[in-house]
């Protein structure tokens, strides 16, 4: 079985006992009441062939599959807004509670204290969670293209975009891409993280550069460590970059991030000149 089946067995369970708690129709009934979902695709830039500054989705992380516990967090609203001061156009919370150690209240807490987009980053497998995530206030939700049908991609896109949601679609192989790419996908990520094997090959963006749009905001996931990393990724075609472990792990993570935009500024304009 490999890592990503695992986590899904997981989930599933999980999911199951919310279902149980938590009906479709109390959740619809949330959203109804919801103020409506922030725009994250503005946010990040919007779909422009050359972007114009480097955005950074900002991760509240507490633990990995691959490296255990990376940090306590004891007030994830707090550390969502030194994010949003250091610059973050999207904070990123994880939600997995098995392997990552999030739940929905970290989701609440982080999304009562900004005001920028949140996306709720979890492993998305039925409908029932995209409902879930907007009733929460998520504003973003990702849906892992190898972890679903073509039809269920499609399917969570289009009801992602009903409830007001622009999800960010992760990719990791060129067929991958293929695919995120059929179902209109407008935030693309591709994660150098084999979620198969949880190696990190920093080289897979640069590999598949020549596979991605030129009109979505292209996202780079995983293996982000310092400035030297942000600079390879926008060298080759990001417009965005998702970062949880450098910064959680940061005793200064609004400087870490302002770091980061500042190095990616650089490599834009290296880019276009």
């Amino acid at each position: 079985m490999t890592v990503l089946a695992d986590i899904i067995d997981g989930v599933r369970e999980d999911l199951a006992v919310r279902m149980d708690s938590v009906s479709l129709a109390d959740l619809k009934a949330l959203v109804a009441e919801a103020a409506p979902a922030r725009n994250a695709l503005t946010a990040l830039g919007g779909t422009r062939e050359v972007p114009t500054e480097l955005h950074v989705i900002a991760e509240v992380k507490r633990s990995s599959p691959s490296k255990g516990a990376l940090a306590t967090i004891a007030d994830p609203a707090q550390l969502a807004r030194s994010y949003q001061d250091g610059g973050a156009s999207v904070i990123s919370v994880l939600t997995e509670q098995r392997r990552f150690g999030g739940s929905l209240a970290d989701l609440d807490a982080v999304r009562a204290a900004v005001e920028i987009p949140v996306l709720r980053k979890d492993f998305t497998v039925e409908a029932y969670q995209i409902w879930e995530a907007r009733a929460h206030g998520a504003d973003v939700v990702l849906l892992i293209v190898a972890a679903l049908s073509d039809d269920e991609l499609r399917e969570f896109v289009a009801l992602s975009r009903e409830l007001g949601m622009e999800p960010l679609v992760e990719t990791h192989t060129a067929e991958e891409i293929e695919r995120a790419v059929a179902v209109g996908a407008r935030i693309l990520g591709v994660n150098v993280r084999n979620l198969k094997t949880l190696d990190v090959d920093r080289n897979v963006f640069a590999q598949l550069a020549d596979s991605l749009p030129q009109d979505a905001v292209i996202v780079a996931e995983s293996g982000v460590r310092d400035a030297a990393d942000v600079a390879f990724y926008v060298e080759h075609g990001a417009g965005a970059i998702l970062v949880g472990e450098a910064l959680v792990s940061d005793a200064t993570p609004a400087e870490r991030i302002a770091e980061f935009k500042t190095t990616g500024a650089a490599a834009i304009t290296a880019r276009t000149v």
